[in-house]
């Protein structure tokens, strides 16, 4: 079955139904395929609205044709073209709608991809399934930002095409025009993403290659590189390029998730002068898979004293050094987050004058009955410091967090005999909190926000919520905690940053009040600051 027309508004609207049958879609514009999709499309009345930003194409003919639809379902009939896209009168504030955390418009995100910084703005790219809200349909969604907080969601970046899905991978600027891609003064943004053969019909038959797509208009149209793909096939489902410039030889790097045969390493480092010719420099082993990112930190702010984390999907890092051709690993793999973040990746070309490496992961977790699934984690600065154990990496909330503060309320010396201990005076739902603890002689000491429990056991030396825990030694029997909670998350910071912990929950819906308890004994809460947030959207 297919419709046709000619295009007349910025979007073609089409209902979703969860549940209801999938069935594959074609977009051709004068003839020539733009999208292929699969799509629970609605017989009825929609669970929401997706969306195509066909604006590119107003007066160009165009048909959608569908695999197996019967002839006269409402559903395809049903197609809208509009300037505006359906439903959105609530649009960023619908029930579990993170406020200060990214989600996308409409449909599924995954992945956070090419994170980069160019003329004063951050590019955030993500996996986006933009005709649904589980996983799949790979597109790049796009967004952008002047300050990490306030997000401005553009159309989607990248299709998938007859090389396969687009997904995951890294963005750079090319500052030297080493791939030949500039016009004008504008620099060119290049992507470097996995085309996924074989995830759609046009693609059948495809392997998993690096492909460059560029940008020389500040990341607002882009562009796939005629001589796609730029890497060949090398093994498996080999995948989620990060590149990244070394200045010492002149040359791009790559860090890639190989995908092998068990036993072999899953990741390899290639190295290029122009994006387009890779050779391979060395291979490493993580115990995770997928999503690599690979960067270079001062430690203890030292420019002297230098060293390079190389990141797998999981949060597990190595510490090492690395000189042009081999990472040499200098520490066992260790963790950075737990909690349910996954596939975190740095900016790229953040100024030197700036110097900070910020982070942002997918932060997993349903949003049940909503027109969008998923969220980011909120960005973090990481850092390198020296601890008793070594030199591990510290994850701290960017500073940016401050332009949201509202109210905000200082208590000092409150004390915790057994028991909890409510603090009425704060009741907002979206909440940026630092406290520090006394264990005393109690067991578990902890906070509850919005009916979520944030817990310490003083024995065994973890802090854990909703399930989740990760290892914190308590030095002179206290810890510090910093936490923000939305509308869909509760993250967790302690001792500066040293232990990471995000958590995608949906906290009590109602404003309860913030509480404070002790187990088993007697504590005290030596510092507590609460920071009442306003919502990022505007």
């Amino acid at each position: 079955m297919d419709t046709q027309g000619t295009i007349t508004g910025r979007y073609l609207n089409l209902p979703v139904r969860n549940g209801a049958p999938k069935h594959w879609v074609r977009l051709l514009i004068e003839g020539e395929m733009v999208r292929e999709f699969e799509i629970e499309l609605a017989e009825g009345e929609p669970d929401f609205w997706a969306f195509i930003d066909v604006s590119p194409h107003i007066g160009s003919s165009f048909s959608l044709e569908a695999e197996g639809l019967p002839e006269g379902l409402p559903g395809f009939a049903s197609v809208r073209q509009s300037d505006s896209i359906e439903e959105a009168q609530d649009l960023y504030r619908e029930r579990y709608r993170p406020q200060f955390h990214f989600s996308s418009r409409r449909g599924w995100n995954n992945d956070p991809n090419g994170l980069v910084y160019y003329q004063g703005e951050y590019h955030l790219f993500y996996q986006h399934n933009p005709f649904g809200v589980k996983w799949g349909n790979m597109h790049w969604g796009h967004a952008i930002s002047r300050d990490l907080v306030h997000w401005v969601e553009l159309d989607d970046a990248l299709a998938p095409d007859r090389l396969g899905q687009m997904w995951s991978g890294s963005a750079v600027v090319d500052w030297n025009n080493s791939a030949g891609f500039q016009r004008g003064e504008e620099k060119a943004l290049i992507a470097i993403y996995t085309a996924a053969g074989g995830w759609t019909p046009s693609s059948k038959g495809q392997p998993f290659t690096q492909c460059l797509a560029y940008s020389t208009d500040r990341g607002r149209s882009w562009t796939k590189y005629a001589g796609n793909p730029a890497l060949g096939h090398l093994m498996g489902g080999n995948r989620d390029p990060k590149v990244i410039w070394y200045e010492p030889a002149r040359q791009w790097v790559m860090a890639l998730y190989l995908d092998p045969p068990k036993g072999q390493p899953n990741y390899a480092l290639l190295g290029s002068p122009d994006l387009k010719r890779w050779t391979r420099l060395c291979e490493v082993i993580l115990p995770c898979g997928e999503c690599p990112d690979f960067f270079e930190l001062p430690v203890d702010g030292s420019q002297a004293n230098r060293k390079w984390v190389y990141w797998g999907a999981d949060g597990h890092y190595l510490v090492g050094s690395f000189d042009g051709q081999t990472f040499t690993s200098e520490t066992e793999p260790l963790r950075s987050y737990a909690g349910t973040a996954y596939a975190a990746q740095t900016f790229s070309d953040i100024p030197e004058s700036d110097g900070r490496r910020i982070q942002i992961a997918w932060l997993r977790g349903d949003l049940p009955g909503m027109p969008f699934n998923q969220q980011m984690t909120f960005p973090v600065e990481l850092t390198l410091r020296t601890t008793e154990d070594g030199i591990r990496l510290f994850s701290y909330p960017a500073k940016e967090i401050e332009l949201l503060w509202a109210r905000t309320q200082h208590w000092e010396g409150i004390e915790l005999p057994s028991g909890e201990r409510v603090l009425e005076e704060v009741t907002g739902d979206l909440l940026d909190i630092t406290a520090q603890f006394h264990l005393g002689d109690a067991r578990r000491v902890g906070l509850v926000l919005r009916g979520v429990r944030v817990t310490y056991d003083a024995r065994t030396a973890e802090l854990s919520c909703h399930g989740h825990s990760v290892r914190l030694p308590a030095g002179n029997r206290r810890i510090r905690l910093r936490v923000l909670v939305d509308r869909a998350s509760v993250e967790i910071f302690a001792d500066d940053g040293r232990a990471y912990l995000p958590v995608a929950v949906i906290p009590a819906g109602d404003s309860q009040p913030l509480a404070a308890f002790a187990e088993r004994g007697s504590a005290r809460i030596e510092e507590l600051v609460a920071h009442e947030l306003r919502a990022a959207w505007k």
